[in-house]
Parts: C-alpha cells; structure tokens; sequence
C-alpha cells in the first residue's frame, strides 16, 4: 500500500500548520487542527479533499468559535480505514469515536460535499447532537441520470485495480489536468489552495482512500432518513456549482420544509475556498438564530 502524506515533508508549509496536532482513535492516527475559543464547531470536508479546504474560512471562525478541522479516513495526513470503513456509516462511527477521543461535542457542524452527508448520518445516528447543520454545497441526495450510472461502476471498477491510485497521481502532475479538474468544480481558487490540492492529488495513498470511499458511498438510505433529521439544516448553494446540481437543494426542501436555503450566485462547489468572509458570515448567522451566539454577534 502507497504510504501517506509524509507531515514532515509535505506538512512543512500547510496551511495552519501551527493548529495542528495528532490523534489516535478508531484505530486511526488522525490530522487535526483546532484554534480559537467559545462554542465547538466542527468542521469536515468532502471526498478528495483535506483540512486545508478550510485555510481562510478556520481562522474566520476561531474569532468566536472553537474551531476543529480533520483529515478524513486516508485524507490528507490522516491514515487510511479498511475500505469497509469508508463507507457513510463508518466514516460516521469513526469521526465519532474520535470526537469522543478529543472530549469534542460540537454545537455547531458544517460539512462541505459529502462532509455534509457524514455530518447528517451522525445526527440521525445520535453520533452527535449539534444545535444546527450547515451543508456547504452537500452530497445529501444520490446522483441521478445518466451520472448515477457511470461514476459509481467507475468508482467500484478504480478500487478494484492496485495499481489505478498510482496512474491517476501520475497524471495529476500534469498542472494542465489539475486546474481542469478545478474548473469542473465551477470555482476558482488561489495558488495556495491549488498547490494543496496537487499535493494531495499527487499522493496515491490520498487517491486510493478517494475512490474507495466513492466506491462504498450510497446515499439512497440517507435521503430516505433526512425528513427526520433531528437538528435544524441549512444548505448553502453555489450556484455554479459542477458536482452537486444545485437543484438538489428543491428536493431536500420538499421532504424537509424546515430546512432554509441560502444561494451564492457568482459562486461554485467550493464556495468556501473562493469567498471565505461570506460564508463565514452565513455561519455565524445560523449561529445566532439558534442560539450559539448571541443576537447581533454575527
């Protein structure tokens, strides 16, 4: 098996680097950074990404939140679970078993992508019990069409094949490819955020945990669950998102009244990396409404 990102090498210069610490839960040794003060907010990004989708918007938050950021199962820094354990329940009972580790319980979670989705399974599961839910762009729905029937098969085909995880880092050292693969995402990100991500997509061990997570990803329970999702939800849409259709955003509405929706029209899947001060304010507005912060902090 490919090894890790190594910390001393590749860790040299990540972003927030000083927040960062190492722990050991669910059989894992686990990348986590934490700053700032006042209620826990728990932070979790999507598949193929790491804690550096956070760089500007953690630092926002730490003004008033206790802030916690992971690498996921094999993202990253963090080491990688059995292939079982990548699926949406197990990367919720592992993400909790640490939580319990770090003496964690979150008042206020957001998830980018499938982040969003862990995020709901714990609070359906009773992993966590947060006063709201801020899905960032989220992978809450299964996909439909003609998608639904190509990248699942694809993904379960990549995860069969050793050697897949080494060709797609091989040609992820094309700086063409990746910034290909950004403007799928319908965002335009800094240098910064770019020379993370092609770390990270360099990396056959981060790629392997990518595609096997795809692989044992299925949504259809999790969609069948939202309408009793415990906590209040709030979707925020980039509107030119490229991986999560932005009209995933009607249905969840449809079958979970309660939820609100906010729109970022000039902005893609990663609203976050793009536009940080904006949805770092919409945060600590949801914050405010349900009571983490005090009216008028936001």
């Amino acid at each position: 098996m490919a090894a890790a990102l190594d910390w001393e090498d590749a860790g040299r210069d990540w972003p927030n680097r000083s927040a960062s610490r190492f722990v050991s839960a669910a059989g894992l040794r686990w990348h986590v950074q934490q700053m700032g003060s006042g209620p826990a907010l728990l932070l979790v990004h999507g598949t193929g990404a790491a804690t550096h989708s956070w760089r500007a918007l953690a630092p926002l938050l730490a003004r008033r939140f206790t802030v916690v950021a992971v690498d996921l199962p094999g993202h990253g820094f963090t080491s990688r679970a059995p292939a079982a354990r990548l699926s949406l329940p197990g990367m919720a009972q592992s993400l909790r078993e640490l939580l319990q580790v770090l003496g964690v319980r979150p008042q206020l979670v957001v998830g980018h992508s499938a982040g969003a989705a862990i995020l709901a399974r714990m609070c359906l599961d009773g992993g966590i019990d947060p006063c709201a839910l801020v899905s960032l762009n989220g992978a809450l729905l299964p996909l439909t069409g003609l998608p639904s029937y190509v990248y699942l098969p694809m993904a379960k085909l990549f995860a069969a094949l050793p050697l897949m995880p080494r060709l797609v880092a091989w040609r992820a050292g094309d700086p063409a490819l990746l910034r290909q693969l950004l403007a799928g995402t319908g965002s335009s990100i800094d240098a910064e955020g770019e020379r993370c991500y092609r770390q990270l997509v360099c990396n056959p061990a981060h790629v392997a945990a990518a595609i096997a997570m795809m692989a044992n990803w299925e949504l259809h329970e999790l969609e069948r669950e939202l309408p009793r999702l415990p906590v209040p939800l709030t979707l925020v849409v980039g509107a030119r998102d490229g991986m999560v259709p932005p009209e995933h955003a009607e249905r969840i509405i449809r079958c979970l009244p309660q939820a609100s929706v906010y729109r970022l029209p000039e902005l893609g899947h990663l609203a976050h990396e793009e536009d940080p001060a904006a949805v770092a304010a919409l945060i600590e507005q949801v914050a405010c409404a349900v009571g983490v912060l005090p009216a008028g902090a936001g």
